[in-house]
């Protein structure tokens, strides 16, 4: 492809992430959002106008993945759907390519890239039958201050002192937004599954020398926990089913709302390297909190997404409605509270997506693709399987490539 050439990008879904992407891309430049598929036709048709009174292409809602497949003004495509619709969605995508309907530069897709490690390897065999770049999506890698502190602290700490050797990273909320994200089966877990993947590459890649590649650092071993801590107290499994529907019922079917995990790596020189990573949904704050720690001989790097630049003080006597343009999963509406000016640039989109249409415009393979994904999978999986076990394991431990957490399969209890 010309790198002249405009890349026309659609969307499969139309949810929460889709609509981040969508802000982030008033920052991204030589691409347009022109296509949008969901299931949900009215979703659709409603996020695709959004996209337009953004300004970010004229964005159209299709009938199916495969007539917007078909359409030559669609380069790339965003998979960004729910988890248990993934392999689905890409068999879609996959087979239009191959019955001749229609041609594609790139496919990105959101974390995780699948629930277990036998849809993430089946992900990555049908990426490969489609013979297209690929590249999986990791916002927060793409966080400013954490690529401008990761760059400082490899050049100004560890070219004097010797390289980083422990990297701790949290991400902390009170719980998704939609139902789907609840059920163990469709999720494919609980927290760990949905946020853990995004804190395992964030430690990775700050204990990753930036001259080197990401298979520098090996996994060596993995000793997780995880906890339903406040969602299957009776009072909130109660208030989760009214928020939620019946079909989330953590009385019955819980998922883990807290996860902990200490991953052992290993570089290239064969120096251990710890990585410590939590996450939460049980997490009781202004909102959603991104915290990150750098560790080296003689320095350190910190990063609080809470920690902002500006704030607003609510007192007692303002009671406005509940709402999140503070914060995502902001918590409360008076007091002090922190304001993210920009939480599409704050929290890595807009880097990644630039990131990612560089790469397709250029036909470059991004070094993060659907292999990086599936790893992140058998990382998340064997976390799951340490933490049923209660004994740390070696990675990759025997079984993993048909393991399925009991969480996902409705049998765990917490």
């Amino acid at each position: 492809m010309s790198s002249s050439k405009r890349l026309g990008v659609g969307f499969i879904g139309s949810g929460f992430i889709t609509k981040f992407h969508l802000q982030s891309w008033q920052a991204v430049r030589d691409a347009d959002v022109l296509g949008l598929w969901s299931p949900n036709a009215a979703h659709a048709a409603e996020t695709a106008a959004y996209a337009r009174s953004l300004g970010v292409g004229e964005t159209r809602a299709y009938r199916s993945i495969t007539e917007m497949v078909a359409d030559p003004a669609i380069d790339a495509l965003w998979l960004c759907g729910p988890n248990h619709r993934r392999v689905e969605n890409l068999e879609e995508i996959v087979a239009a390519l191959e019955s001749g309907k229609g041609r594609l530069l790139g496919i990105a897709c959101e974390k995780p890239l699948a629930r277990n490690v036998a849809e993430a390897r089946r992900c990555v065999e049908l990426i490969r039958r489609a013979g297209v770049l690929h590249g999986y999506l990791e916002d927060q890698l793409f966080i400013p201050s954490l690529m401008k502190g990761r760059m400082l602290s490899w050049a100004r700490g560890a070219s004097i002192a010797g390289r980083p050797y422990l990297a701790r990273a949290a991400e902390e909320h009170s719980g998704p937004h939609m139902p789907w994200f609840w059920q163990g089966e469709n999720q494919g877990g609980g927290v760990l599954n949905d946020m853990m993947c995004h804190s395992v590459e964030v430690v990775r890649q700050l204990l990753t020398d930036p001259t080197k590649p990401r298979a520098s650092l090996r996994p060596r071993k993995i000793t997780a926990h995880i906890q339903s801590l406040k969602w299957s107290r009776p009072e909130y499994a109660r208030l989760l089913q009214e928020t939620m529907g019946a079909g989330v019922d953590y009385l019955k079917r819980p998922s883990e709302d807290f996860a902990r995990a200490t991953i052992e790596y290993e570089d290239d020189a064969g120096r251990p390297l710890i990585g410590e990573v939590t996450t939460s949904w049980s997490f009781v704050g202004a909102g959603l909190r991104l915290s990150t720690e750098l560790l080296g001989p003689e320095y350190s790097f910190t990063y609080n997404s809470l920690n902002t630049g500006g704030q607003l003080f609510l007192s007692r006597r303002i009671t406005g409605k509940a709402g999140e343009d503070l914060v995502e999963k902001q918590n409360a509406e008076q007091g002090l509270m922190p304001i993210i000016g920009n939480e599409a640039a704050e929290y890595g989109y807009e880097a990644e997506n630039r990131h990612f249409v560089q790469c397709f415009r250029e036909g470059r393979q991004p070094e993060l693709g659907f292999d990086a994904g599936l790893e992140v999978v058998e990382l998340l999986m064997t976390a799951y399987m340490s933490a049923e076990q209660g004994r740390t394991l070696e990675f990759r431990p025997p079984g993993l490539e048909t393991f399925v957490p009991a969480v996902a399969k409705g049998t765990w209890k917490g």
